[in-house]
């Protein structure tokens, strides 16, 4: 029988197989370097092209951690570059899933390559990940998997039909992964992390109406405050905390709620995107 309330299961890096995905660059690459300088034993780096710079500062937060990189493409089958991975640490205790892509077009200009891309990449990459690293983490009983998804997967916003779409997928995925470990009473931990927008190139030429309130998220602070999350046993956060009102406000009618994401300008955060050259 499931426990009506449950302790958080803490993660500790200190002695852990980490293994991020899009490591390469921006959050991915400063959670790896965190996750060493906590004393991770292994970090694995998951990413389109090697990743030799976040290898050289991994080795300088922390020359004991060991370092493994892979050009791996998640959107495809990842089998057996997992299975080299469990053969060469035995394991992995952290599984972040942070590679995403975004291309900021208006629907009407998307092709389907554009959609399949995004959700095969920001969605679907999570299944082919944690289909391979949660059953060893089940038979341990304790790790933690950890998708990190956007406040775009809480609320719709404009020139983001298949950003937003496919992180409400990747919402969904985490929640009721959530669910079905804890209803068969595992131990193992997840976190979902919707962050407003971060400062890592990805999402270059946004803006935001109130920075006090919605500022535009400094990777660094980012990548800590997921490194924290995970060392807690929190199971959901959103940055900035503001952004949870978004959850609060579902329930009015549809009219009051455009009205208030228009105050706030939401839906013009987006009006000279240019993203990452």
């Amino acid at each position: 029988m499931t426990k009506l309330f449950r302790r958080p299961v803490k993660v500790p890096m200190r002695g852990a197989v980490v293994l991020i995905t899009g490591g390469g660059l921006g959050i991915g690459q400063l959670m790896a370097v965190e996750a060493a300088r906590r004393g991770a034993k292994a970090v694995v780096i998951w990413d389109l092209t090697r990743a030799t710079e976040t290898e050289r500062l991994i080795a300088q937060a922390n020359p004991a951690t060991l370092v493994r990189l892979d050009e791996v493409d998640v959107t495809q089958n990842i089998d057996e570059v997992a299975a080299e991975v469990l053969a060469e640490f035995g394991r992995v205790d952290i599984l972040i899933n942070n590679a995403g892509i975004v291309t900021g077009k208006n629907f009407l200009e998307l092709t389907d390559a554009d959609v399949e891309r995004t959700f095969a990449v920001n969605t679907l990459s999570h299944y082919r990940t944690t289909r391979a690293f949660l059953p060893g983490m089940l038979e341990r009983d304790r790790g933690s998997v950890v998708t990190i998804a956007s406040a775009a997967g809480l609320v719709g916003v404009a020139r983001q039909t298949d950003y937003s779409a496919s992180k409400f997928g990747a919402v969904g995925f985490a929640e009721s992964l959530r669910a079905e470990l804890r209803h068969h009473g595992s131990n193992v931990h997840t976190l979902l992390y919707c962050p407003y927008y971060i400062s890592t190139g990805m999402f270059d030429g946004v803006k935001t109406r109130f920075s006090a309130l919605l500022p535009i998220l400094r990777p660094e602070k980012v990548a800590k405050q997921i490194i924290d999350a995970i060392e807690a046993g929190t199971q959901m956060k959103v940055a900035p905390p503001i952004v949870r009102l978004v959850q609060l406000i579902k329930p009015l009618p549809v009219p009051l709620i455009d009205t208030m994401l228009d105050i706030f300008g939401i839906n013009s955060t987006m009006d000279d995107f240019t993203g990452r050259a």
